[in-house]
């Protein structure tokens, strides 16, 4: 991630607990960990998790690869990771800031680079940049994956057409308005950036949660709400979602709920000669 002054949200245990739920229901609405055009046969394979936070994705990872398959997790903060002593064997971390140059020692060292959840971290003015650090990171050859909630596209789904979903809408309007990076438009374009930076065989697998999917990851991520609050310093913003949320809560239980994009793209690193 970036700067801890800036990251949007917390960094504690509730916070930590929302990133790796949520990390298992990213895995059942798409069906896999990394694409499978992504291979990852390859006993020496090395991969790295950008903006890694709980370490989870990794973590996940280790139980179904080789234990020969090195797993860096970088991050700017390593506060929400394991202790070091009960990671995998092969796994490693690091601090490390996106918005920084890329370390010598990790230039072009590695085969499949996956960053997600970056809407909470970047603007739409960073993104050449960052792609290109991505870049670096891979060797010839050397997938990138990336994986990011369209929120902005957010919409409320109801199991009762005529039933009371307005507090959820005033609270997402509410939240979603704190800061310019949740209106990240560039999420939609990652294929085109991905592109533009020079990635080949670029490919978006965009999914709609099956209803009873997005219900959860809702709930999931009414969450944030709580978390955004604990960071503004605008006192009437707080105020106004701790009156609001309650009344969500009760709605959510009537069968209201939002609906939320979620989008993976690929792209390989040219060859050598290609």
């Amino acid at each position: 991630m970036t700067s801890e002054d800036n990251y949007i949200l917390t960094r504690d245990f509730l916070e930590n607990s929302r990133l790796n739920l949520f990390h298992y229901q990213w895995v059942e609405v798409f069906g896999y960990r990394t694409h499978p055009k992504i291979p990852i046969d390859g006993p020496k394979l090395r991969l790295a998790d950008i903006g890694a936070g709980t370490g989870v994705w990794l973590t996940d990872l280790a139980a179904r690869l080789p234990p020969s398959v090195q797993l860096d997790g970088l991050d700017v903060s390593l506060r929400a990771m394991p202790p070091k002593e009960w990671l995998p064997s092969n796994m490693t971390v690091r601090e490390w800031d996106i918005k920084s140059e890329v370390p010598n020692d990790l230039v072009g060292v590695y085969d499949i680079v996956h960053a997600r959840n970056f809407i909470f971290v970047l603007k739409n003015d960073e993104i050449k940049d960052t792609m290109a650090k991505m870049m670096k990171l891979l060797k010839p050859g050397g997938y990138l994956q990336w994986g990011e909630s369209e929120i902005y596209k957010w919409k409320i789904m109801q199991s009762n057409p005529q039933g009371d979903a307005s507090a959820l809408g005033e609270l997402m309007s509410l939240t979603l308005g704190q800061d310019a990076r949740l209106q990240a438009t560039w999420i939609s374009n990652i294929a085109e950036y991905l592109t533009e930076a020079g990635f080949e065989d670029v490919e978006t697998d965009l999914r709609d949660p099956q209803p009873h999917l997005a219900f959860m990851m809702h709930e999931c991520q009414l969450v944030l709400h709580e978390l955004i609050t604990r960071q503004t310093r605008n006192e009437s913003v707080r105020k106004e979602v701790q009156r609001l949320l309650p009344l969500v809560e009760e709605q959510t239980v009537a069968g209201a709920s939002t609906d939320i994009p979620r989008r993976n793209v690929i792209g390989k690193k040219p060859k050598v000669g290609d």
